[in-house]
């Protein structure tokens, strides 16, 4: 047991660990806005993934948030490079133009934007979610900072 209680107790010395904490907790107020903003919009996130199952071609609108959500997340540790998945997905999903397409094709195209979305949205809820909870980088970290970490390439 005492092993148990000394491993949780230990922290991520790393400094760069601690630098992403640290920009987390000085950026707490930007990063919950633009959390309360995805709700709120506009646009509003929930009517934007209504507008995909609705056929309509207000669902691009879902990447104006995308793409404020993106470099947000890019200031916290501006000297790292994202997770190259993570840019993938991105790209995958942003800078997309409305077509008219047979509405089969269409799902496949703003399908992406979507998992843009979720994504980068993830991570922005557990940025806010880390930088208010956690006082030092844990060693046994949560699975939300081991994601945290994963996207500025720390893990």
């Amino acid at each position: 047991m005492a092993d148990l209680e000394q491993l949780v107790a230990r922290h991520d010395e790393r400094p760069e660990a601690q630098a992403l904490l640290n920009a987390l907790k000085r950026n707490q107020a930007a990063l919950s806005k633009m959390l309360a903003k995805c709700d709120e919009g506009p646009p509003e996130a929930e009517d934007c993934i209504y507008r995909f199952y609705h056929g309509s071609r207000k669902v691009y609108m879902i990447q104006s948030l995308t793409e404020e959500i993106a470099p947000l997340l890019q200031q916290q540790m501006p000297d790292r490079p994202l997770n190259p998945e993570f840019v993938e997905i991105l790209q995958q999903g942003t800078g997309l133009e409305p077509e008219r397409r047979q509405p089969e094709r269409r799902a496949k195209a703003t399908r992406h934007m979507l998992e843009a979305y979720f994504h980068a949205h993830y991570f922005l809820e557990m940025a806010v979610k880390y930088g208010r909870e956690l006082e030092y980088p844990p060693c046994l970290m949560p699975s939300g900072w081991a994601a945290l970490l994963y996207l500025y390439n720390l893990r």
